[in-house]
């Protein structure tokens, strides 16, 4: 009878010396996929956009690029826009677009060449150092428009060219089942080192 206790109790012995190799075995896999796939999501997110900023530089389709990036964010974690504490807020600004928008509405509300003297003349008054979206010269165009006998177009809202999206927490993907599975296997771990030194003391 005692043989038989001595060996059960060494056959439980064993299977904690293992169970404690696999939790530490898991916990270790799952760190390292985790900090991988936030990574990979954060490239994803990165290079999503830079296709927004390319599509608004060239022209192309804005809104297909800003909605891919939009549906990403929203469904991946690590994917926040703005990085650092000096980021421009909001971190997506359309500032071609705008510009592209408010030269047309001035040249639809006034046919001369005075908005062209006009932007010409702010470009050089006003840096662009002043506004990312370039904001800050509308209110000089506007002023040396009207001064000089035109008719300044209606402002366009530039919060409507400026865009920030919030990643989740946690997201069902490949980088948040892993972290899911780390946290578990670490539990399991500490829960293992624990019964292991109990079992010493005893």
């Amino acid at each position: 009878m005692k043989d038989l206790l001595k060996q059960t109790a060494l056959i439980l012995a064993s299977v904690r010396k293992l169970s404690y190799r696999v939790f530490l075995g898991l916990f270790l896999l799952s760190a390292v996929v985790s900090i991988i796939a936030l990574r990979a999501n954060n490239e994803h997110m990165i290079g999503l956009r830079n296709n927004v900023y390319a599509a608004d530089k060239s022209s192309g389709n804005v809104n297909v690029a800003l909605n891919n990036l939009r549906n990403y964010v929203y469904a991946h974690m690590n994917t926040n826009l703005s990085s650092g504490g000096n980021a421009i807020k909001p971190p997506i600004q359309l500032k071609y677009t705008y510009e592209r928008l408010e030269s047309a509405a001035q040249a639809q509300a006034n046919n001369t060449g005075l908005y062209t003297t006009a932007e010409n003349y702010c470009q050089s008054v006003v840096p662009a150092s002043v506004s990312i979206s370039g904001s800050g010269r509308i209110g000089c165009v506007q002023d040396y428009i009207s001064s000089h006998g035109g008719q300044a177009a209606a402002a366009i809202p530039v919060a409507l060219y400026e865009f920030d999206f919030v990643s989740p927490a946690w997201s069902p993907d490949l980088a948040g089942w892993s972290l899911v599975v780390c946290g578990l296997s670490l539990v399991g771990l500490l829960t293992s080192l624990a019964s292991n030194r109990f079992e010493v003391r005893r």
